[in-house]
């Protein structure tokens, strides 16, 4: 009788051995990675390779871009662009791989560019020859007398006695360029034309010629352009300033003849007044005309319409008399305040006026002495025409 052999469990121990074998076999050793210090040099060794590959390369290109010599100026430009050769820069002359720039250009790395001084000198004496020749032409236009077109030659001369010029020293090939490149610039801005001769000649044009036009002329032919315009202007002006001298002398005459009007009440009031206060002797009439003469100031006498429209005043004045009368033996016009009835004048008068009245006792001792002298004159006449 056969029996079945019994399997023997397997030991915990065992298993356990077995998987820490596994684990170290797929763990990688510690030794493997750099540590920190040596990852921080690591970095710094390799950023200083980079920076010394990259200085390398630059400087290998560039003594390999200088090296590398110009292509001559008389090259078709097929072969120029050539990879054994640097093309030949514009305003440049190249010869067995040497670069020249022409006269007035200056080398700048593989360019030719324009000299700055020499440029500016010659801009600043191609706007003097313009200057010249529009200010000229401007007094053509202006007055009829000048000069329109000038010959190069001319101009050409004249260069050289400019203050410009004189500092540009003994160099004759920047003397000439100098001046070949203001030439240029003039030939640019001005008009050309070639006379009989085949000889070029320079002229302002027009339109630049109106700057340099002095302000009399700009004002002169403004004022003929627009004549018309301008004389329904001064028209209008005068007219108006006429009639505002007009209005405001009516004012004038209208409120000084009230204030005139005044003072002729007053007097003739105190006159009368005072005539019957003075035994009956006084006059209690006064003559016009010498009122006039008392109160108007001398350059107001000249003016017969203040005194006329006083007197229209007065004739409208129902307290006032007015009627002729013999005085000297002439016939002079009076005026004389009715006493009896009538209101006083004083309230009529206007405060705040700033022209003062004149004093009337002048002319009150003048007429009562008129007076006296008149009515012995009368009471003669009288004893002359009784039998």
């Amino acid at each position: 009788m056969s029996s079945t052999p019994k399997k023997r469990p397997k030991s915990k121990h065992n298993s356990y051995s077995k998987n820490s074998s596994l684990n170290s076999i797929l763990e990688p050793p510690q030794s493997l990675f750099p540590s920190k210090g040596e990852f921080l040099r690591l970095i710094t060794v390799l950023a200083i390779a980079s920076a010394v590959a990259l200085s390398c390369n630059y400087f290998l290109t560039f003594f390999a871009s200088t090296s590398k010599p110009f292509c001559d100026s008389n090259l078709d430009p097929i072969d120029s662009f050539s990879d054994s050769c640097e093309p030949c820069p514009s305003n440049g002359k190249c010869y067995e791989g040497k670069l020249e720039c022409i006269y007035g250009y200056r080398r700048h790395g593989k360019l030719c560019i324009e000299d700055r001084d020499i440029d500016e000198t010659a801009k600043k004496l191609s706007e003097s020859v313009e200057a010249g020749l529009c200010e000229a032409y401007a007094q053509v236009l202006c007055y009829g007398t000048g000069t329109v077109w000038v010959r190069e030659n001319d101009i050409w001369n004249d260069l050289d006695r400019h203050n410009l010029m004189q500092n540009v020293g003994s160099d004759h090939t920047t003397y000439v360029y100098m001046k070949r490149r203001a030439m240029e610039t003039i030939a640019k801005l001005l008009e050309t034309r070639a006379n009989l001769h085949g000889l070029h000649e320079f002229k302002c044009p027009d339109a630049l010629a109106e700057h340099y036009k002095p302000l009399t002329c700009r004002f002169r032919e403004l004022v003929s352009k627009h004549s018309l315009i301008i004389m329904l202007i001064c028209a209008g002006l005068i007219g108006c300033a006429v009639l505002f001298l007009k209005v405001r002398q009516r004012m004038y005459i209208s409120a000084r003849a009230e204030e005139l009007y005044n003072q002729v009440c007053d007097m003739l009031e105190e006159n009368a007044l005072g005539s019957k206060n003075v035994d009956g002797e006084g006059e209690s009439w006064v003559v016009a005309s010498w009122l006039r003469d008392h109160l108007l100031f001398p350059r107001e006498r000249k003016d017969p319409q203040l005194w006329k429209k006083v007197e229209e005043l007065v004739q409208d004045d129902s307290r006032v008399d007015r009627y002729p009368k013999l005085v000297k033996g002439e016939s002079k016009v009076v005026w004389e305040w009715q006493v009896e009835g009538s209101l006083s004048s004083s309230g009529r008068r206007k405060k705040g006026e700033g022209i003062e009245l004149k004093s009337n006792e002048g002319i009150n001792t003048n007429i009562n002495q008129s007076s006296r002298t008149l009515k012995t004159v009368d009471l003669q006449a009288l004893g002359d025409c009784v039998p």
